[in-house]
């Protein structure tokens, strides 16, 4: 019995030694974070955890997480990426916490949009802008030079066959050219020749040809019947400037200034004789009788626009055409006035010298003629301001206005071209329907026949879309370009005519300045 009674005393003494653990377990809360620390981040310290309480691993967890926001700057890799497996090494078992997260933070950071720029198509576009931009810059013609000056205007003949001449100097460094510097003898019906093959040519394709000048029957009758006096000169001053216009409009051209016709024209001392541009000559008939047929059709032949561009063009050329014609008519009636004024100007100055020959006083006398030098001074200073008015104000605002017709002729040329696509279409459906009749009927005989029309109207179609959208394009060119010497001619034209107007200006305070000593010594 004794020895069935020692072993429980034996288990007791077991027994305290894990309540002594439990209760050391217990006791020491400290000892049992260490374990858990496995599950902790590695960055923790332990030593402040031994001090704190429970909640201030609560805050110690908060701080993890700043820790964390401070982390976030970790989007450059390179800098510090290796420095975190440092400290990751102490704490390995706590660091596959931390290992997932670096792993899904990293990954997003190295695809940044740095990527896209790699496929290159934004460049493409620049490139084809640039190509475009070449292509414009070679078509300015600014690499070679071509310089026509139209000059020395002669009579040749006597009577009703007698005609004006005038001289066409050309200096060039295009190679096209057979010489650099070239001057032939050309006639005005020579003009209205070249300005009749160059439109017969291009303008159907939608090139802008500037237009030559009009024809003046009471002018050249004028010339032709009477001796030189000034309104024939006048006359022939003015074509002569508008003949050299005409030609250098042309040069200016990149497609037009190499047309053989206008090469020949330049270089050839002889060229046959223009005979379709007489008034009365059977071609002027015909000449007539095509523009009111082209009259007729601007009238019936219309267009449902469905491109804004050339709606809000078409539009624009119409409100500059009145506004030019408009100022036009201005300048015309300040041409006018500013002659008046220097014919008043000079009757001044002869009423002016009479009065200082009858004049007894000698200071008055003298004075009087003083100033009746001076009103014919100013008589030339308004004559030469009005010749400028018109040459360079009238002439540009009048040859302008030619251009807007052209450009009106090009856009009839399009809308023509739309027609003649669209009947097309019809006669192609037309060939269709009578295809389909013909196997509906029976009818194979035909059927071979209409099918080899069909395959000639699908071809006139396709042609027909292929030059209207050949003429769209072109026309389009051509209006940047009108546009863009638009804008430089006025700008060139305003800076001469203000020089001009300050020059006049400056001589008239000149001649007042002088007669003022003489007007002060009459006593």
């Amino acid at each position: 019995m004794a020895d069935d009674r020692e072993p429980p005393p034996l288990f007791d003494d077991e027994k305290p030694e894990p309540k002594d653990d439990e209760e050391d377990l217990f006791a020491t809360p400290n000892e049992a974070p260490k374990a858990d620390t496995k599950d902790e981040p590695a960055s923790l310290p332990t030593e402040p955890v031994k001090d704190k309480p429970s909640d201030d691993l609560f805050a110690a967890d908060d701080d993890l997480f700043g820790g964390e926001g401070e982390e976030v700057d970790l989007d450059s890799p390179e800098t510090e990426g290796p420095s975190s497996p440092a400290k990751m090494e102490p704490d390995s078992d706590s660091s596959p916490l931390e290992a997932p997260p670096m792993a899904e933070v990293l990954p997003p950071a190295k695809p940044v949009p740095e990527e896209k720029p790699k496929p290159t198509p934004a460049p493409r576009k620049p490139s084809m802008e640039k190509s475009k931009e070449e292509i414009e810059e070679e078509e300015s013609g600014d690499q070679f030079t071509l310089d026509i000056k139209v000059h020395d205007p002669g009579k040749v003949g006597d009577g009703m066959g007698a005609y004006m001449s005038y001289k066409v100097s050309t200096q060039t460094s295009i190679p096209a050219f057979k010489r650099p510097s070239m001057t032939v003898t050309r006639r005005f019906s020579d003009f209205l020749g070249l300005h009749e093959k160059l439109s017969q040519k291009h303008v159907h394709v939608g090139r802008i040809v500037p237009p030559a000048p009009e024809k003046s029957v009471v002018g050249m009758t004028k010339i032709k019947m009477s001796k030189e006096d000034t309104s024939s000169t006048e006359f022939v001053e003015k074509r002569r400037a508008l003949l050299e216009r005409f030609l250098q409009r042309i040069s200016l051209h990149p497609v037009l200034q190499m047309d053989p016709d206008f090469r020949d024209f330049l270089e050839q001392d002889e060229l046959p004789r223009a005979t379709s541009t007489s008034a009365v000559s059977g071609a002027g008939v015909l000449r007539l009788i095509k523009g009111v047929g082209d009259t007729l059709s601007k009238v019936t032949i219309k267009m449902d626009e469905s491109d804004q561009w050339f709606e809000e063009k078409q539009n624009q050329v119409e409100a500059l055409d009145q506004q030019l014609k408009k100022l036009h008519a201005s300048v015309e009636a300040l041409v006018t006035y500013r002659k008046e004024l220097g014919i008043s100007t000079a009757a001044f100055a002869k009423s002016t010298a009479m009065l200082s020959n009858s004049e007894e006083h000698t200071a008055l006398s003298r004075a009087l003629s003083q100033l009746a030098e001076v009103e014919e001074k100013i008589e030339q200073v308004h004559l030469e301001q009005a010749d400028n008015d018109f040459f360079l104000l009238s002439e540009l605002l009048k040859d302008y206005i030619g251009i807007i017709q052209s450009i009106r002729v090009v856009f009839h040329e399009r809308v023509k071209s739309f027609h003649n696509w669209q009947n097309a279409q019809q006669n192609l459906a037309k060939k269709r329907e009578a295809e389909a009749k013909f196997k509906q009927t029976g009818k194979t005989d035909k059927i071979a026949q209409v099918q080899e029309e069909i395959r000639e109207w699908e071809g006139k179609v396709e042609k027909g879309r292929e030059d209207f959208e050949l003429i769209s394009k072109t026309i389009r060119t051509e209006i940047r370009r009108f546009e863009a010497n638009r804008v430089k001619d006025f700008r060139n034209i305003i800076i001469k005519y203000m020089e001009t107007l300050m020059n006049s200006q400056q001589q008239l305070i000149k001649y007042w300045e002088g007669f003022l000593p003489e007007a002060k010594a009459i006593a």
